[in-house]
C-alpha cells in the first residue's frame, strides 16, 4: 500500500477577540491552494479537522466551535491606500462545505496584528512604540476595516490590561473601524434589504412576528426574545442542548435569508450556513454570565444573543455585533426599541458572556439609512507559529 508523506505549511494560530483560527499568508499556501476553488476548501478542511462526523475535530487545529473552525489568508494588498487583503473561511464541523460568504470581525483584529507580523505593513509606517494604523481590505465582503495596533519596540504588543468579556486573560486593545459597513448593503441594495426597519416574518412551522433585517457587518435577522418563547438572558446550554430550538432557529433564519433575497430556494441554505445570522434582543434586566459574573441591568442598553453556524455564541461575533450598533443607531428598528429608542452613537449590550460596547454613526440619505462608520474594540494574540502538517494527498 503506498503512502503519501505529510507536507508542511507556514501557520499562525491566533486567537482574535473571541475566536481563534489559523492564519496563513497567501505566498506560502501549496500553488494549487493560492487561487479559490476545491483545492483551497479541501486543504482548509484537513487543517481544521472537518467534515468531522463526532463533532470533535480531533484530528485537526479546530475547537469544534464556530469560533475556532477558521482559517484566514493575508497577502499584500493590490488595492491603494489598503495594506493587505484579508479573506476568511468559516468551515463546518461537520459538513463538507467552506462557507466564503461573510467576515469574522473578530479575526479582523488578528488581521490587523497579523500584517504587522508577516511583514506586510511597511516598516516606515511602524513606530517605536505608539499605535500603527492597519488599513485592510476585507475581501469577502468587499469593505475597508481599520484596525489601529498598538506597538511596542517596533512590534506588535500583544500584552496589556484590556479584558474583553468572553476571553480569560487581558491583553492590548486593539481598536477596530468598520468603515461603510452597510455601503447600500451586501450586493448593492438597500441596508435594509425589505426595505422596511421592521418587518413580519412568515416562518412555516414557527409562526408570524416582527423582524429587522438589516446588511451591515454582516446580514442579520432580529427578532423579539419575547416572541420566540425567550427573555434573552439565556446561555449557551439553554440552547444548544434543545435539538427542536435549534431547528425552529434555523427556521427563522432560512425564511429571512428568502426574505432578504440572499437564497432563492431553503435548499440553498444548507450552503450559506455562516450568513445571516439569527439574533434575538430584548430590554435590559439582570443575569448570570457564562463566568459567573452577574450583569446588572443598569450595565446594558439592551440584551442581544445570537447564533452562529447553528449554534448560540458564547459571546458575540465581530460582524454581528457590527449589525447591533447600526440597528440601535436607527430609530424604529427591534433593536433600536429594545434599546430604548432614541439615536444613540453607541450601545452597550449584553450577551451570554458579559457586556460589549459598540458604536456606530446613521444617517439618511435620501430616505435610505446609511451608517459611514462602526467602532469597536477587541484584543488579538499569538498563540503558536511554524508549520502546520497536513496528508500531502488531502487537497
Amino acid at each position: 500500500m503506498s503512502q503519501v508523506a505529510q507536507i508542511k505549511v507556514p501557520a499562525t494560530y491566533m486567537r482574535g477577540g473571541t475566536s481563534k483560527g489559523v492564519f496563513f499568508r497567501l505566498e506560502d499556501l501549496p500553488t494549487a491552494a493560492q487561487v479559490p476553488g476545491a483545492a483551497r476548501d479541501k486543504l482548509f478542511q484537513r487543517v481544521i479537522g472537518s467534515p468531522d462526523a463526532y463533532a470533535a475535530h480531533i484530528d485537526g487545529m479546530g475547537g469544534a466551535t464556530s469560533s475556532t473552525s477558521k482559517c484566514v489568508i493575508l497577502s499584500k494588498s493590490t488595492r491603494p491606500d489598503h495594506d493587505v487583503d484579508y479573506l476568511y473561511g468559516q468551515i463546518a464541523i461537520d459538513k463538507d462545505f467552506v462557507d466564503w460568504s461573510g467576515n469574522c470581525g473578530n479575526l479582523s483584529t488578528g488581521a490587523g496584528a497579523f500584517a504587522i507580523h508577516a511583514g506586510y505593513v511597511d516598516a516606515a509606517r511602524i513606530p517605536e512604540n505608539g499605535m500603527c494604523t492597519v488599513r485592510i481590505w476585507q475581501a469577502n465582503i468587499n469593505k475597508t476595516i481599520i484596525a489601529h495596533v498598538p506597538v511596542s519596540n517596533f512590534q506588535v504588543q500583544e500584552t496589556g490590561d484590556f479584558e474583553l468579556d468572553g476571553v480569560t486573560f487581558p491583553a492590548a486593545e486593539i481598536v477596530l473601524e468598520f468603515l461603510d459597513p452597510s455601503d447600500e448593503g451586501e450586493d448593492g441594495g438597500s441596508m435594509f434589504p425589505t426595505g422596511n426597519l421592521i418587518d413580519q416574518l412568515d416562518v412555516p412551522g414557527v409562526g408570524t412576528f416582527p423582524a429587522t433585517m438589516i446588511t451591515a457587518g454582516i446580514p442579520t435577522v432580529f427578532v423579539n426574545a419575547v416572541d420566540i418563547g425567550y427573555t434573552g438572558t439565556e446561555l449557551r446550554e439553554a440552547i444548544n442542548s434543545d435539538p427542536q430550538a435549534l431547528a425552529r432557529f434555523e427556521k427563522i433564519r432560512v425564511a429571512g435569508a428568502l426574505r432578504m433575497g440572499l437564497i432563492k430556494t431553503p435548499e440553498e441554505a444548507l450552503t450559506r450556513q455562516h450568513t445571516p445570522k439569527i439574533a434575538f434582543v430584548a430590554a435590559p434586566q439582570d443575569y448570570t454570565s457564562s463566568s459567573g459574573k452577574t450583569v446588572q441591568a443598569g450595565d446594558v442598553d439592551l440584551l442581544v444573543r445570537a447564533l452562529s453556524m447553528g449554534k448560540l455564541h458564547h459571546a458575540m461575533m465581530g460582524t454581528a455585533a457590527v449589525a447591533i450598533g447600526t440597528a440601535a443607531a436607527v430609530p424604529g428598528t427591534l433593536v433600536n426599541l429594545a434599546a430604548g429608542g432614541g439615536e444613540p452613537q453607541a450601545v452597550r449590550f449584553g450577551h451570554p458572556s458579559g457586556v460589549l460596547r459598540v458604536g456606530a454613526e446613521a444617517k439618511q440619505v435620501n430616505g435610505e439609512w446609511t451608517v459611514t462608520k462602526a467602532i469597536m474594540s477587541r484584543s488579538a494574540r499569538v498563540l503558536m507559529e511554524g508549520w502546520v502538517r497536513i496528508p500531502g494527498d488531502c487537497f
